[in-house]
């Protein structure tokens, strides 16, 4: 498109006008969408803010949020197709973490128990575990 076109579009009223108002009906809706997202959610999920509650420490509940969102995105019923490791750390297999209790299929709580006691048991801590991710791209 030529300058002198740009220039014609932008300078007739009804093209400009019809585009003004695609973009505020595009950012309305957008905007519109991101209250109601947020009161519903209030930016963490349930099991971040289980998680939070459980770790109380909040640097060594950033290094485990870090983890847990690079292995499972916070879903705690994440799947590896390949490897068959499950929930929100991503246990190997995810049975495993039927040593914190029963329910480690559908309860992101138990999930992030078992979490905190193989990272502290593994590497020390979850930071400690951070660490040894971030050089090997696996915990």
């Amino acid at each position: 498109m030529s300058a002198v076109s740009v220039l014609r579009t932008v300078a007739t009223p009804k093209k400009a006008l019809a585009g003004a108002v695609l973009s505020a009906a595009a950012c309305g809706t957008l905007m519109a969408a991101a209250p109601a997202q947020a009161a519903t959610t209030g930016g963490a999920t349930p099991a971040q803010s289980t998680a939070k509650k459980m770790i109380g420490d909040s640097a060594q509940y950033q290094c485990f949020s870090k983890i847990v969102q690079h292995e499972s995105n916070w879903n705690h019923r994440a799947t590896n197709a390949s490897s068959g490791a499950y929930g929100l750390v991503q246990a190997l297999p995810g049975s495993k973490m039927a040593s914190a209790g029963s329910d480690w299929k559908t309860n992101p709580a138990t999930q992030i128990q078992w979490g905190l006691d193989y990272m502290k048991d593994r590497y020390g801590s979850p930071c400690g575990a951070w660490d040894f991710w971030q050089s090997n791209g696996w915990y």
